[in-house]
């Protein structure tokens, strides 16, 4: 296979893979680093390079999983749920690694919002494809504390920065990649041609 097949591989293999599909086997760091260099050359307008990461393993897992219970709870005290709270505390727990998703906005704010958020989701795809081309397991999630504004310190987030989810990261159960499926791209695009 030469390079540009290989490259087309990884891109229509990459795959949601959730917790559920997760063996307990510990992904390897050394891949979890090459995730985060690959993120990092992610495309950025005006080199703002607006991704922040912060991976979470081991006893991080817990802290992070304390972190996002205790947050509920405080929020919701009229309305707590024993479920949502134990879903948030655990969650992270069922994983090898969790990595926050951050966007940083630089001091001027020279680059519209929305430019910085496609920067840093191009920044996930790179990692999302180096998983996959690693046979790891994972997928991106905007549940949790993600848009509780009181949530950004923790994960070092100022207030002009946005917490865009986790990449929750495991070492898939089976050893069959899952097929994926996608309508005809025909359905998806208009050509001009005059």
């Amino acid at each position: 296979m030469n390079f540009i097949e290989a490259v087309n591989e990884i891109i229509a293999t990459r795959r949601s893979i959730y917790t559920n599909m997760f063996s307990g086997e510990q992904v390897d760091d050394k891949i979890i680093e090459k995730m985060l260099d690959n993120a990092n050359w992610a495309p950025t307008h005006r080199l703002t390079e607006p991704w922040r990461f912060i991976v979470f393993k081991e006893d991080g897992l817990n802290k992070l999983g304390d972190f996002q219970g205790d947050l509920y709870k405080q929020r919701y005290k009229d309305s707590f749920n024993e479920e949502t709270y134990l879903k948030l505390k655990n969650k992270p727990l069922e994983c090898s690694h969790v990595i926050a998703i951050g966007m940083h906005r630089d001091e001027q704010q020279s680059v519209p919002e929305v430019e910085e958020v496609c920067a840093t989701a191009c920044a996930v795809q790179n990692m999302w494809l180096t998983a996959s081309a690693h046979r790891v397991g994972c997928y991106w999630s905007t549940g949790g504390v993600t848009f509780y504004e009181e949530a950004k310190p923790f994960f070092g987030l100022g207030e002009n920065d946005l917490l865009l989810g986790f990449l929750y990261i495991g070492m898939p159960k089976s050893e069959k990649w899952p097929a994926g499926k996608r309508n005809p791209v025909e359905d998806k695009v208009k050509w001009v041609t005059r």
